[in-house]
């Protein structure tokens, strides 16, 4: 594989940032609706704590299913072609001779 464009790294640099924000914003809406009947209901100090518990373990692993999702996918999703594979080149000249118009 040769060298990685200045394009090639920025937009991996996007995508990782947006990995992290989606993945930080999903964890912490699943750890909200894991862990919120411990603030509605009047719960044991036990029952508590294991609903706390269970809302982290859960938005952890949301978290890195979200990383895993976005990160993996990325080098397919653009254009066809992995991060760093050499841009196609235009032909210089029509496919057919003769044919110079765009509809014909």
């Amino acid at each position: 594989m040769g060298r990685r464009s200045q394009e090639d790294r920025d937009a991996m640099t996007v995508e990782i940032v947006f990995a992290l924000v989606s993945g930080a914003v999903l964890a912490a809406a699943a750890f909200s609706a894991v862990a919120a009947p411990t603030v509605f209901l009047d719960l044991p100090r036990t029952a508590e704590r294991v609903v706390l518990l269970s809302g982290a373990v859960v938005s952890a692993v949301v978290f890195v299913a979200r990383l895993v999702d976005v990160l993996w996918g990325f080098p397919r999703r653009e254009h066809g072609r992995p991060v760093g594979a050499l841009r196609p080149q235009a032909p210089s000249q029509p496919s057919q001779p003769g044919r110079t118009r765009p509809d014909s």
